[in-house]
């Protein structure tokens, strides 16, 4: 999303977090009051965009896009494209924009639409944990001053560099049946991330078997549901970790059974525990 888009919501936020001669950074936040589609806004330049809480759609013609923590946006100059709210909540996103020629040399081949400008053949790409680490680290330095440009044009360099290099198991072959499951799944899992959701529970919200389920997601998105899930939750621990004083009321508060499984799981997706993040992102 771009404050510079053909029809401005009032119920968007924008703060610029960074801006120098290479890069622009905004945090983006949406009340998401506006459940079905909006009027058409397009951006004034190609950037990336990172959720970080909440979901939206975003329809670019008569393709979609669920945008939530798991995933990162391509937004392309010019591009007119429509936003939906089908999960109530809003969301908040880290919005990138980097100068056209250094845009260029970071894409990589296979997402470059042509050559002469930066703009992208496809609207979303799966991130890993580790892109989701830096969008978090990133954001809370920033808010909170303690990293200077230097370092933060180099990171947000590599977390660009990253995001688009990933080689995510996209399936660009799916029919539009899958796509659609695919979709309705993850607007069902971001519906309530704390849920302790069961297959037949998330397929009879989204229509179809369990069996059938795990099959197409897999296929999608290159990784089993329950994965896909657990880092959901994880990339919501990234966001709200400032906020608590006792971790592991997080933990609990996001469903994990206890507070050893939520270090667990947060220590293997990005390679510290909790406190240990906490520390880094407000003191760097």
């Amino acid at each position: 999303m771009d404050d510079d888009s053909g029809n401005e919501r009032q119920e968007v936020t924008f703060q610029t977090l960074l801006k120098t001669p290479a890069i622009a950074v905004k945090d983006v936040c949406c009340l998401g009051n506006c459940k079905h589609k909006s009027s058409s806004e397009w951006s004034s330049a190609t950037h990336l965009v990172f959720p970080y809480r909440g979901v939206y759609v975003r329809h670019v013609g008569s393709d979609s896009a669920v945008a939530e923590a798991n995933q990162v946006l391509f937004f392309n100059a010019g591009q007119e494209y429509q936003i939906s709210h089908p999960v109530s909540g809003g969301d908040g996103c880290l919005s990138i924009a980097i100068d056209a020629p250094l845009l260029l040399e970071l894409m990589p081949g296979e997402l470059l639409e042509t050559r002469e400008k930066p703009s992208f053949k496809r609207q979303q790409q799966r991130i890993d944990p580790r892109a989701q680490a830096l969008v978090a680290l990133l954001r809370h330095s920033l808010h909170n001053g303690v990293i200077e440009s230097l370092e933060a044009e180099t990171l947000m360099f590599t977390l660009v560099r990253r995001a688009m290099g990933l080689n995510a198991k996209y399936s660009s072959s799916a029919s539009h049946g899958h796509r659609k499951l695919v979709e309705r799944t993850k607007l069902v899992l971001t519906s309530d991330l704390s849920r302790r959701w069961t297959l037949a529970e998330i397929a009879a919200e989204t229509g179809g078997s369990p069996v059938y389920l795990t099959q197409v997601f897999q296929q999608v998105e290159g990784m089993p549901l329950y994965k896909y899930q657990m880092q959901l939750r994880l990339a919501r621990a990234l966001d709200l970790i400032h906020q608590y004083d006792d971790l592991s009321a997080l933990g609990l508060d996001l469903g994990f059974s206890s507070h050893s499984h939520f270090s667990a799981a947060f220590r293997q997706a990005f390679g510290r525990s909790p406190s240990a993040f906490k520390q880094t992102a407000s003191q760097r």
